[in-house]
């Protein structure tokens, strides 16, 4: 589920403080020139972004995720293995980046302690968006090892692509392929180990423990693991 359009206002003081970010950061500084650029009332910036500069990098990446959305509905897929269609997915989330010093930066900014959940329920929402607009419909444990497993996919593939400087990024490229079929080959360990009659007697009781997760019920903004709706 993706989130809701950026309010107009808000997308204005974003695109302001892209030109910022570069040299400060997602800080104060480079929040407050970027309302003093849009001439929006400081009182009114602070209602639309509460955390400052940190609300608007968390709307900078949901809106590189929704590029990514936009780009798939459009893609051409029925030819491509399953494996092909994940990593085309990974490749346009990050052809959506269209200013690669603000994700440098937003990796900073996530990597402190006190911002880490925040980053990691982003990277989450992205690999959540890519399964969804891929047609997922897992509703059992399943669900959460497939984000879980591209998190960890998309989360490396950024940071490579960060210290790429090859030609069109192509060493990027490569690398997406390499972490897909690191994960194929651990998707096939996986079966032979379920399949294994002499393991039964332990992969038997837990798949069967296993089977009693449930994904979590949606709620609008609330896409993250663990959530729960009293079904009165």
């Amino acid at each position: 589920m993706m989130n809701a359009p950026i309010d107009p206002a808000k997308n204005k003081l974003l695109d302001a403080i892209l030109r910022h970010v570069a040299f400060d950061g997602w800080a104060p500084s480079a929040f407050n020139a970027a309302v003093t650029e849009v001439g929006i009332d400081p009182a009114h910036a602070k209602t639309l972004c509460p955390r400052g500069a940190v609300d608007l990098a968390i709307a900078y990446h949901e809106q590189g995720d929704a590029a990514m959305v936009a780009a798939l509905k459009t893609a051409e897929l029925s030819d491509m293995r399953f494996r092909d269609k994940v990593a085309h997915a990974i490749r346009l989330r990050i052809n959506a980046i269209d200013d690669k010093e603000a994700v440098r930066r937003g990796t900073a900014l996530f990597a402190l302690p006190h911002m880490a959940p925040e980053g990691s329920k982003l990277v989450w929402q992205t690999a959540d968006h890519i399964w969804e607009a891929l047609g997922d419909k897992s509703r059992d444990i399943n669900w959460y090892t497939k984000r879980l497993t591209l998190s960890g996919v998309y989360a490396s593939v950024v940071l490579y692509w960060l210290g790429d400087d090859s030609l069109d990024a192509q060493a990027t490229d490569a690398f997406i392929d390499r972490r897909i079929d690191d994960v194929m080959q651990f998707e096939k360990v996986k079966a032979q180990v379920r399949d294994n009659a002499l393991l039964k007697p332990i992969t038997g009781p837990l798949g069967r423990m296993l089977s009693s997760v449930k994904a979590p019920t949606r709620i609008p903004q609330v896409d993250l693991p663990g959530v729960w709706r009293d079904p009165n």
